[in-house]
């Protein structure tokens, strides 16, 4: 490390914007304090969830020219204008699954010689992720399947989680919901799936097993968890087995549809390896026996493993329906052979202030030190994407996508 490191924190440039932040005002001045020879600066924004002013009166400089720092933080892509010449940058990229919309930003980054590290592969030694925004992610993400229950049954409208001030707020809004007797199934088992659960909790909602939930009917709301070896099964005949499944994810195939024949909300909060099988096929929900009428996938993954989410929606407007017929949107809660679909990926953006300050905790206590010692466990090497404009080693597979392939 330089013996002086200078951190710029970058105001949001994606459209449509994101409010959130990295460091919100007193983590900025608990790292000042925390590291030495560390200095860090903010560039100004009139649409970040803190204000300018809540940084400034805590002493911590504001400046638009950010060229002089050794690392830039952000939280969603860096618009490709924007980009400095030869900075490290530290954000959530989306280039790791050769996502499409990003392909010509891994391109810009390459060619500006630019050294970028993804918050989402920065792990322990065991493979644990280390910060995430995913607990908010699946708070909001059960929220708007709520939501969109409430405006397909016609039971009444609730307020956006982005028009509340906060979590306290959201959750007198829970206290009032009253569900009919549905069936969610739920899909992962991480923060994301976590934070999913506990509002559905807060609702009232019932947890069972997959067996009870497959073979049972109820006369209130219920809900399931899948881990992978409930959706996905070995094209060999042979067990499910972790390590397996790790991997070599493309030696599985779905075993989900029983459930997507018995559920009525499905709330997709798992991780995706691009290499796995689709939950299911459009084909498959042309069927008869295609009970789900509302997905709120909260992975949202594009192109992925779910067929209907064919965009990401935006926190203004986060609801279309999709045709299984024709594979083509229309205005949300129409006809009723359409499935509703709530695709907003930037989730935690809802709830800006309490998802910033979440992910400055842990960005704070468990990889700045890295970052500014000596990575001796390798925790930020295995997050970067880009040195100085070239993949590292652990990304060379992304050299067909890199070149325009």
């Amino acid at each position: 490390m330089p013996k002086h490191f200078k951190i710029g924190i970058l105001k949001e440039t994606k459209t449509p914007p994101d409010r959130r932040v990295a460091l919100i005002p007193a983590q900025v001045v608990e790292v000042i304090k925390k590291f030495d020879n560390v200095d860090v600066v903010v560039q100004k924004s009139d649409l970040r969830c803190y204000r300018d002013y809540e940084y400034a009166e805590l002493g911590i400089k504001m400046q638009d020219d950010l060229s002089d720092c050794n690392l830039l933080i952000g939280v969603k892509e860096t618009k490709i204008p924007t980009i400095i010449p030869g900075k490290t940058y530290m954000e959530f990229a989306h280039v790791a699954k050769k996502q499409p919309h990003n392909q010509k930003l891994i391109q810009a980054f390459a060619a500006n010689r630019n050294t970028v590290i993804d918050y989402e592969y920065l792990s322990d030694k065991n493979g644990v992720r280390l910060v995430a925004f995913g607990h908010w992610a699946g708070v909001v993400g059960a929220y708007n399947a709520i939501r969109a229950i409430y405006l397909k049954h016609k039971l009444g409208e609730l307020a956006p989680a982005h028009t509340l001030h906060d979590y306290n707020e959201l959750k007198e809004v829970l206290k009032s919901v009253r569900l009919p007797n549905l069936k969610f199934v739920l899909t992962g088992g991480g923060r994301v799936a976590g934070g999913a659960t506990e509002v559905l909790n807060q609702v009232g909602v019932k947890e069972v097993a997959q067996d009870e939930f497959l073979s049972n009917d109820f006369d209130f709301p219920v809900f399931t968890r899948l881990d992978p070896w409930h959706y996905a099964k070995r094209k060999d005949g042979k067990p499910f087995d972790w390590k397996y499944w790790v991997s070599n994810p493309a030696d599985h195939e779905s075993s989900f549809l029983p459930y997507a024949h018995t559920a009525d909300v499905f709330v997709a909060c798992h991780y995706w390896d691009y290499r796995s099988p689709n939950f299911f096929a459009i084909e498959d929900m042309r069927s008869p026996n295609f009970r789900i009428s509302i997905i709120a996938d909260v992975s949202c993954d594009i192109p992925g493993p779910i067929p209907s989410t064919i965009k990401a929606t935006t926190i203004a407007d986060p609801f279309f329906d999709f045709n299984p017929y024709t594979g083509l949107e229309e205005p949300p809660f129409g006809s009723k052979q359409n499935v509703t679909v709530m695709s907003v990926d930037n989730l935690p953006g809802e709830l800006p202030r309490d998802a910033s300050e979440f992910f400055g905790r842990l960005l704070i206590d468990k990889v700045l030190p890295h970052l500014l010692c000596d990575d001796c466990e390798g925790v930020i090497e295995r997050a970067t994407i880009l040195r100085d404009g070239k993949l590292t080693s652990r990304y060379s597979y992304l050299q067909d996508y890199l070149d325009g392939k």
